[in-house]
Formats: structure tokens, C-alpha cells, sequence
């Protein structure tokens, strides 16, 4: 019996309660789908979410069950940036993901449909499937077309930083906001929400060959009806996320993450989507796969083209068929079939031969190896992301090296600390940073203040031509999936749990060292010294420390902040 039916017989309000929502009497003996979407007016990623849940149910309706709608709206990184906002955004995936629990616990479904786009949302629904455990599939709600010129929004950060230095006029900034967004879906780069919807697919979780798709295609819509009706397949066939998610698929996540260049903050997501489906993985996991891993996605930031090509390249198939010697194809997925079955299927169907034909009609002359270079032509061959260990960062730190400079890659720099962002991007605007400095962004942990993006900062250093090259963030914090340059974040244990970034001070040296994955002090003030000097130095300073004290004494924060574990853990509520 399906756990909508024993329910029935135990709750008698049942019945009559859903009647009285607008069930017909047939609709209840059928398999019960919940579906879960973040659909609200908060930003585009999700603001037509609610037409593809509609698509879901319709789905679900022809298979022979009943869609529910349940509805917790995300919030936008982008409207955050700038003020206090910014500090919800990581304790809103953990919210949103306590909320799923709350909507499949309170009253048992067969099966759910989750739909996200964002940042946020969709590693708290895929945190959420992973938690509940009820037959569920996963549609994403595509990516946004680019404006005028390909402009897209990561660029804006660059542009405002230009403004605040004088470079170019208020007219060309209206023009670029007005024009960044033209259409709903997740903003078109390489960030936190396409790499997750990216990773989605790589799990097993959505339908082959549908993530990323562009948010106004015709495409995606038959996509969430697909899903609608397989999710009544998987209800019936008792398939769990469980039963499908494992090890080899996060290590297939990995491969994919590094072959796309993916954001660092899936350092924090994937990390916490496995630990709900009864798993870890760390920042090894992560260093490993990528080393020698090749790095094959010409798309933004790290690139050239906007996110919406990649769907026309191949999307997350054509990347899996070039890595495809390194892939566990036995790894199960959603369709009832393995990985490798499921490329398998997707090459006898024709479905290159129609992302060919899409990217003939919006790239004329242009072919998917410009976008999604094969294998033997590789952008990079050492993955995107490197985890660095040392005196300052003893449970590691994460850089994406592949927007790096060169330059960057092996470095001693003097340290200039500040305890906030607000003040570091003062100084960088302020001309008070300069080539050789490395700026220490500290308290912006999780326990800090929720684990904010560093973005404008990175923008202000990226954009300017004597900084971007010359200097390097280093932060307990973390980063936007648009950012770039010499970032490294994550730097843990963070500074509020009295980790050594908060014993740095002013002119003490910094050694970076990328290839060979070290990030530690080796001077004080100015003075090269010993390692043992070092440590009998940030031990007496740790001593000195004042205990943190955050300034959130109440509230989703205080409670995020208590709970928070290491970032390097994945900065989930413990």
C-alpha cells in the first residue's frame, strides 16, 4: 500500500480537508506527488517556477496521480549584495531545506518533483530529497538568455567598480543594469546556481540532458511534464534517492564540477547534500578528482560564452561523453537506468543532432567544440579548484585556480587583515591596497556573520588593472560563483572560531603556493622566520584572542551561527 493510503486510514480529516483544498473524491486514491518548488516574485531563478510546476502536475495527472503544490520561496544573492542581506543567504539553504522536511514529514507523500534554480535553492532541495527519502526527481528552472552584446550580470560588479573609479560614465552603468537580465531564469555564467543544476543532473536526479536548459525555451516546459510523470513511475516502483545516490555519483558530480569549472561554493553544498543522503566527502574528495582533471567549458566567468549555449553545446551529456573513461556508468540514475545506458540512449535518440540544430539557429558558423572543448583539446588539465592546507588554514581553504592569475599561483604577500568586508573593499577603492599586498577578509565565516560572498570585493581587485594581477583575498568567507581572480576562501577553522586567521597581522608574510596546495605565514612583520617561529607566534597570539561575540543576538542568524559547522565541512546546521 502506498503511504498515502495508510495515511488515509489513520487520519480520517483527511479526506474531507483535501476536498475542501479542491481534490476531486477520484484524486484521492491515486499516488500523491508533492511538489516542491522556491516560485516567487524574489528574483528570476524563480519567478516562473510555478509555470513549470504546473507543467509537473499536468504530467503527474496523465500518469495516473495528484500533484500537490508546496511552495518555500529562496531568496537572491544578487538583491543581497551590498548590505547585511548577503549574511541569509548560506542559513537560507539550511531553512529551506528544514522546511521540505517539514512539508513530506507532516503529511507522508508516494513522491515528490522538486523545482529550483538558485543558489541556494536547489542544494537545499536537493539537501531536502536526500533528507526525506520519498521516490523523488528534480527539474531545474533553466538559465536566462544574455542581453545586448552577450552582456550578462557578472559583469555589473566589474562595471560598478569601473563607475566608482571614474572610468565610465552613469549612462553606459544604466545602460548595462537595464540590459544585464532580460528574461527570467538563473543568471547566464558559470555560478553557483548553473553549476548546481549542473550537478542535479550529475547525481542521477533529473531526466538525461535537461539541466541548464534556457529558461524560456519550449524545451524545458516538456521537460517538467516528463518529470511529472516519471515521478508517478518512481512513486510506484518505490525508487528512493537513496537507492539511486552513492558514492560513485558524487565522484561523478566531482569530475563534471571540474570538467565545467564549476563555482567553489559547491565546496560548501555538495559536502552538505551528502551528508543527508548518509555520506562525506571533503575537500580531499574534491582535490583529488580534479588533479589531472580536464577543464573543457568555455563558459563564463572562466570563459567566453553565456550559460545558455551550453545547452545548445550538449549540455551535461557532451561533458559526460568526453570524460566519459572516468565515470562510474554504472551508477544508477532517476530513468531506472544506469549513466552509461542513459548516454547511450541519448546518442540513438538524436538529441545532439537537435542541440546541434539550436546552436546553428543562435550562434551561426559557431560548433559545440567552441563551447565544450573536446577532451585532447582541454582549456586546462588540472581540474578548476585546488584545497590549500597551512599554518593559516590547518582544515584547508579553496581557490578555483582557473581564474587565477598566473602570477598568483606561487606568491609571498604582506598581509593586510581587516575584520569585515565593508572594510577590505574601503581600502581596495581607496587606493590603500597595494601590488604585493595580500588583503585578509576575516569574521565572515559561517559562525561570523552566515558566510557572506566576498563579490564586490573580488570585483573592485579583479577590475583593476595594477591590482588584479598583483595582490590576493584571502577570507574566511566565501565567494560568488561569478567571481574571479586571486581568491582563495573558506578558510577554516574560521576566524570566530578562534582559527589562525585571526591571529594575522599586519605585514606578516603570506605564502601562496597553488601547485603545491600550501597557504601559510612565513614572516612576521616584514621578517622572514622559521616555521617554528611561526607557530610559537600564532600560538601566543591565539592566547591573546578576545572570545568572538556575534552581533546577532537573536534570530536566524544566532541560531545558523550556533549551529554552523566548519566550512570545509559544507557549513550545514549540526
Amino acid at each position: 500500500m502506498l503511504a498515502s493510503q495508510k495515511l488515509r486510514e489513520i487520519a480520517p480529516e483527511l479526506d474531507p480537508l483535501r476536498l475542501g483544498t479542491g481534490w476531486q473524491i477520484e484524486d484521492l486514491s491515486k499516488p500523491q506527488i508533492m511538489i516542491e518548488s522556491t516560485f516567487g516574485d524574489s528574483h528570476p531563478g524563480s519567478v516562473h517556477l510555478l509555470e513549470l510546476a504546473e507543467e509537473a502536475r499536468r504530467g503527474i495527472q496523465d500518469a495516473g496521480g495528484f500533484g500537490a503544490r508546496y511552495i518555500t520561496t529562496d531568496i537572491c544573492d544578487g538583491e543581497a549584495q551590498g548590505h547585511d542581506g548577503i549574511n541569509y543567504s548560506l542559513a537560507s539553504r539550511d531553512m529551506i531545506c528544514n522546511m521540505i522536511e517539514i512539508h513530506a514529514g507532516a503529511t507522508p507523500f508516494d513522491g515528490a518533483v522538486f523545482a529550483a534554480s538558485c543558489d541556494k535553492g536547489m542544494p537545499a532541495h536537493l539537501m531536502g530529497l536526500g533528507r526525506v527519502n520519498i521516490p523523488s526527481i528534480v527539474i531545474t528552472g533553466g538559465v536566462m538568455d544574455a542581453g545586448p552584446d552577450l552582456l550578462t550580470l557578472e559583469q555589473i560588479g566589474a562595471y560598478h567598480a569601473m563607475l566608482e573609479r571614474g572610468e565610465i560614465t552613469e549612462e553606459q552603468m544604466t545602460f548595462y543594469k537595464t540590459h544585464a537580465c532580460p528574461s527570467c531564469g538563473a543568471c547566464s555564467f558559470m555560478g553557483t546556481a548553473s553549476t548546481m543544476q549542473i550537478m542535479a543532473e550529475a547525481l542521477g536526479l533529473m531526466l538525461p540532458g535537461t539541466a541548464l536548459m534556457p529558461a524560456t525555451s519550449k524545451e524545458l516546459r516538456e521537460a517538467a511534464y516528463e518529470a511529472g510523470k516519471r515521478s508517478v513511475a518512481l512513486a510506484k516502483e518505490r525508487m528512493k534517492p537513496r537507492d539511486i545516490v552513492t558514492m560513485d555519483s558524487f565522484e561523478n558530480a566531482i569530475l563534471v564540477h571540474a570538467a565545467i569549472s564549476g563555482s567553489t561554493n559547491s565546496l560548501l553544498h555538495l559536502p552538505a547534500i551528502a551528508h543527508e543522503f548518509g555520506l562525506t566527502i571533503d575537500g580531499d574528495t574534491f582535490d583529488r578528482l580534479h588533479r589531472g582533471a580536464h577543464y573543457l567549458l568555455d563558459i563564463r566567468p572562466a570563459g567566453f560564452w553565456p550559460a545558455q549555449y551550453f545547452y545548445y553545446a550538449g549540455g551535461v551529456p557532451r561533458i559526460m561523453e568526453q570524460i566519459r573513461p572516468f565515470l562510474h556508468l554504472d551508477a544508477m540514475t532517476v530513468t531506472g537506468r544506469t549513466l552509461g545506458e542513459n548516454l547511450d540512449e541519448l546518442k540513438a535518440s538524436g538529441f545532439y543532432d537537435r542541440t546541434d540544430a539550436l546552436l546553428e539557429a543562435h550562434a551561426p558558423g559557431h560548433t559545440w567544440q567552441e563551447i565544450i572543448r573536446p577532451y585532447d583539446d582541454a582549456l586546462g588539465t588540472d581540474g578548476s579548484i585546488a584545497v590549500l592546507y597551512g599554518n593559516i588554514a590547518p582544515q584547508g581553504a579553496v581557490v578555483k585556480h582557473t581564474v587565477v592569475p598566473k602570477a598568483m599561483f606561487q606568491a609571498v604577500l604582506k598581509a593586510r587583515p581587516f575584520n569585515s568586508e565593508e572594510e577590505a573593499i574601503a581600502a581596495v577603492l581607496s587606493h590603500e591596497i597595494q601590488p604585493g599586498d595580500a588583503v585578509i577578509i576575516r569574521y565572515e565565516g559561517p559562525k561570523g556573520s552566515g558566510m557572506p560572498e566576498m563579490f564586490y570585493t573580488t570585483e573592485a581587485i579583479a577590475s583593476d588593472e595594477k591590482l588584479g594581477a598583483s595582490i590576493a583575498l584571502l577570507t574566511d568567507g566565501r565567494f560568488s560563483g561569478a567571481s574571479k581572480g586571486p581568491a582563495i576562501g573558506h578558510i577554516s577553522p574560521e576566524a570566530a572560531e578562534g582559527g589562525p586567521i585571526a591571529c594575522i597581522e599586519e605585514g606578516d608574510l603570506i605564502e601562496i603556493d597553488i601547485p603545491n596546495r600550501t597557504l601559510r605565514m612565513v614572516g612576521i612583520h616584514g621578517v622572514p622566520v622559521e616555521e617554528a617561529e611561526v607557530a610559537r607566534v600564532l600560538e601566543e597570539r591565539a592566547a591573546r584572542l578576545e572570545p568572538f561575540h556575534s552581533k546577532y543576538e537573536s534570530g536566524v542568524l544566532k541560531f545558523y551561527g550556533e549551529h554552523a559547522v566548519s566550512p570545509m565541512k559544507g557549513g550545514y546546521m549540526a
